[in-house]
């Protein structure tokens, strides 16, 4: 069973920072793209930023430049630096992990984490 453990969540003023990190344990051989996805009350879950093994890295339009996207690939582990935190950036934020590949498991597989909240308060 793959399991993704996300903390760091939590209430913070605009202008704040937050860390978010989200372990992915069960059996894991590898894992291809990890990132963050969030999801305001009324809107559609958007991409906030992925990273690939390599450390290749992609963010949404509307966190460029705030946010930091990291993994260490020997813990599988994703983190999300998010810095000068705004009202609108409140939303859960959900851990993502894209074609894992596990011991004795064919095939690969995406698992989505529980969610985090993040309130930013003006």
């Amino acid at each position: 069973q793959v399991q993704l453990v996300e903390s760091g969540g939590g209430l913070v003023q605009a202008g704040g920072s937050l860390r978010l990190s989200c372990a992915v344990s069960g059996s894991i051989l590898s894992i291809d793209a990890m990132g963050w996805y969030r999801q305001a009350p009324g809107k559609q879950r958007e991409l906030v930023a992925t990273i690939t093994g390599g450390g290749s890295t992609n963010y949404g339009d509307s966190v460029k430049g705030r946010f930091t996207i990291s993994r260490d690939n020997a813990k599988n582990t994703v983190y999300l630096q998010m810095n000068s935190l705004k009202p609108e950036d409140t939303a859960v934020y959900y851990c993502n992990a894209n074609r894992v590949k596990r011991v004795g498991v064919l095939g690969q597989y995406t698992y989505w984490g529980q969610g985090t909240q993040v309130t930013v308060s003006s």
